[in-house]
């Protein structure tokens, strides 16, 4: 359905009430429905029926007009003149790397290490070791690999 506001008959504005859009469906059902004497309009009751369920509420209304709306296309990225510069966060990004692998890392040690001092080789503490690690890896791992 590519218009569900022409579709109930409605103009395309955020104006639009829970009450406004309630009656047009009324109408429109009362006219179509499959089940009047003359066998109504199940197609248009159908399509009136999914406009219907589309726009009952102000927040889907306001999604259905947000797709109405022609979209902008994005600006294009500008592009390094020289391949082998780096733009200035990426070289302040890239001096901080070693210092926050290192306080990962300690914060791993920490953890590990006050989990064998209270619990010992518990299957408990080698389950937190584990965990630990899992998370150094999963959160140092861009700051092993090369910005870029």
């Amino acid at each position: 359905m590519s218009d569900p506001f022409r579709v109930l008959g409605l103009p395309p504005h955020a104006g639009l009430s829970d009450d406004d859009v309630r009656a047009a469906w009324r109408r429109i059902a009362a006219a179509t429905h499959p089940d009047r004497e003359d066998g109504g309009d199940p197609a248009r009751f159908g399509a009136a029926a999914a406009a219907y369920a589309v726009l009952r509420t102000g927040y889907d209304r306001r999604e259905a007009l947000a797709d109405l709306r022609p979209r902008a296309r994005p600006a294009p990225r500008a592009r390094r003149a020289v391949r082998g510069l780096r733009a200035v966060g990426d070289r302040d990004r890239a001096s901080r790397r070693p210092g926050v692998l290192a306080v990962r890392v300690l914060a791993a040690a920490a953890v590990s290490a006050c989990a064998f001092a209270v619990a010992g080789w518990a299957p408990a503490s080698l389950g937190l070791l584990a965990g630990a690690l899992t998370w150094l890896i999963a959160t140092g791992r861009h700051d092993i690999t090369r910005p870029g």
